[in-house]
């Protein structure tokens, strides 16, 4: 959900499934190649992670927004962006949706912020796989173990302050919706 760009929800349902999906199918299936260098475990890979976490991304979106359902695609679009940027929504109208998907901005940080010790346990896993990996494995096996801990640092690192960036604009862009909507 904090992931989606605005360009996704101007999209239905299945589009925004099949964005998620398609990324998350082929990220994965890449790592298997690499891994295992076998085209059909890609394959298998890419197929199963598209299905069900498009379709999980989609579920979860809806729940968490459901608001968005009622508004059309443009307006929808404008909101994520504003929002997204930290500025006012031009159109008054639209307040209310500004406000109310900061909400679902703020809930989904709190959920993913519940789940955060699981990326830290996966990632202490990932790196004593990785250096026994390094003593007794393939170079593909390797490549793939070391490289799955670089991404698993870089978002233990990068993501809290990115999401902090992300909550202060969209906390900004709330404050003027609700100038907004008390002017009005």
């Amino acid at each position: 959900m904090i992931l989606v760009p605005g360009w996704m929800w101007q999209r239905g349902s299945v589009c925004r499934a099949v964005g998620a999906g398609l990324a998350a199918g082929v990220f994965f299936g890449a790592f298997v190649l690499i891994e295992a260098r076998s085209w059909a475990g890609a394959a298998v890979v890419f197929v199963v992670l598209s299905l069900f976490y498009g379709v999980r991304v989609a579920r979860r979106m809806d729940r968490i927004w459901p608001e968005a359902k009622g508004m059309n695609r443009a307006d929808r679009a404008a909101v994520v962006r504003a929002t997204r940027r930290g500025e006012a929504i031009g159109d008054p109208r639209l307040a209310p949706s500004v406000i109310g998907y900061v909400g679902a901005l703020r809930r989904a940080a709190e959920e993913e912020r519940l789940r955060r010790w699981v990326v830290l346990l996966v990632t202490a896993l990932a790196l004593v796989l990785a250096v026994y990996d390094t003593v007794m494995s393939a170079t593909g096996e390797i490549t793939a173990s070391w490289l799955m801990v670089v991404l698993l640092l870089a978002d233990l690192m990068w993501w809290p302050r990115s999401r902090a960036g992300l909550l202060a604009r969209a906390d900004r862009a709330a404050g003027s919706a609700r100038r907004m909507t008390d002017a009005g």
